[in-house]
């Protein structure tokens, strides 16, 4: 998981070792999948991903069994057989649901019948006896009617539910969720530290962080961002990277700032080739951005990152910068959590979440959130943060400490519900 997703790992990190804070004696088993460098360091047992969902055709099938051995559990007391997931679970003092954005309708964007193998899986758990929680999410959107039912069901069960922004809260409620039980915190990412600036001695030395006299500012896409989808459609035609490139020149030529062109996303060959870290989806756009640049021949001191770089230096790029603009969220947090100004890029095409504005709301900043489809619109909020970036910068000095003491109570939460030595 550590050499994927950056954002992901910014939540990871700083989740185990919150849990082991509150549990110093607990043991974390998971089916994240993660490298055995991290499990020895971060004192975590990685399951296989078979347990929980690993995109094969008898997933469903498997879970609506445990579920119907759940059920007959919870009614009778008797164990009639068991599962590898549910030997699991009975081993466990505590278990967590962390799907983050994908409790709800886009977890099956990420594969068949995923928010419904989910709900099992939560459901089982609540059946054969297990503190069940929800810590850190961004639950919804709730279209699905086959599912609705059901997510309410299990959404009752869980014995707290902590959401990462409030508008989470509010989609719950206007969807008819019970949410008696569920409080209103911030991200773990927002804890994630960088590695220390002399990590960064090297590009600065080049001149890529360099701005020689002009601020330097951030910019981060993803194709989230494209008002076409689907989000990793690729080449896209030039056209499409008309205002992001606007954006950028308006930087350039009428903020006289540096922009630094980079890379939110990493990923690598998977087995059976030899492990090998590679760029991820962002690289080849931001890279045919810069192309759609210098074709129009308008922006000066633009350069792009070239290089890969893992979770902790390329937050410490970010907080070299004396602005952000970023389609990334956690890219944002990245920049927000070390007091940069940053503009936040919404989604641009479905399925569209509602995490960036939830995640600007608690960070207090939800004015400079930008519609990606509005060209004018994504001007104006460059333009706001840039002629309020002190005043921003000192809100988030104000504001971010805040927020972090928000995030620990994500884990803080669960001495209410047990204590001592946990399997979790």
């Amino acid at each position: 998981m550590e050499y994927g997703n950056i954002g992901n790992y910014y939540i990871i990190e700083p989740f185990i070792r919150e849990l082991h804070r509150i549990f110093p004696n607990s043991e974390i088993r998971t089916t994240f999948q993660m490298s055995q460098e991290f499990c020895q360091r971060e004192n975590v047992i990685i399951l296989p991903i078979e347990y929980y969902y690993s995109w094969n055709l008898d997933d469903l099938e498997t879970a609506l069994l445990e579920l119907s051995i759940a059920e007959l559990y919870h009614k009778t007391g008797h164990l009639v057989k068991t599962t590898p997931y549910i030997n699991e679970v009975l081993e466990s003092d505590i278990v967590i649901d962390f799907s983050g954005d994908i409790w709800g309708d886009n977890a099956d964007f990420l594969g068949e019948n995923r928010f419904l193998i989910g709900l099992c899986k939560d459901r089982v758990a609540q059946l054969l006896g297990k503190p069940t929680v929800m810590l850190a999410g961004s639950p919804g959107p709730f279209k699905n009617q086959k599912t609705k039912a059901f997510a309410k069901e299990v959404f009752s069960n869980f014995s707290f539910v902590t959401n990462r922004e409030p508008i989470s809260t509010r989609v719950l409620e206007e969807e008819g969720f019970d949410v008696s039980k569920v409080v209103n915190l911030a991200c773990p990412a927002f804890l994630f530290e960088p590695a220390k600036p002399d990590k960064l001695k090297a590009l600065f030395a080049d001149g890529r962080l360099n701005g020689n006299g002009r601020p330097t500012l951030g910019f981060i896409l993803c194709g989230w961002n494209f008002t076409e989808g689907p989000y990793d459609k690729h080449p896209r035609n030039d056209n499409e990277y008309i205002q992001f490139a606007e954006a950028v020149e308006y930087i350039s030529e009428n903020l006289g700032a540096k922009v630094v062109l980079m890379s939110h996303s990493n990923g690598f060959k998977v087995p059976p080739a030899k492990f090998e870290l590679i760029h991820g989806r962002d690289y080849p756009i931001i890279k045919q951005l810069q192309k759609v640049l210098d074709e129009r021949g308008i922006a000066r001191n633009v350069v792009s990152l070239d290089g890969i770089y893992d979770p902790w230096t390329t937050k410490a790029i970010i907080g070299s910068f004396d602005m952000m603009v970023s389609g990334r969220v956690h890219g944002a947090v990245a920049g927000l959590s070390q007091c940069v100004p940053t503009v936040m890029i919404d989604y641009g095409h479905e399925p569209k979440a509602h995490k960036i504005r939830g995640f600007a709301e608690v960070a207090g900043v939800g004015e400079y959130v930008a519609d990606p489809s509005s060209p004018e619109d994504l001007i104006k909020k460059i333009q706001l943060c840039w002629n309020n970036r002190h005043k921003y910068r000192e809100h988030l000095l104000k504001r971010i400490p805040e927020v972090k003491i928000m995030a620990k109570q994500n884990f803080e939460l669960l001495q209410n519900i047990t204590g001592g030595e946990k399997t979790i």
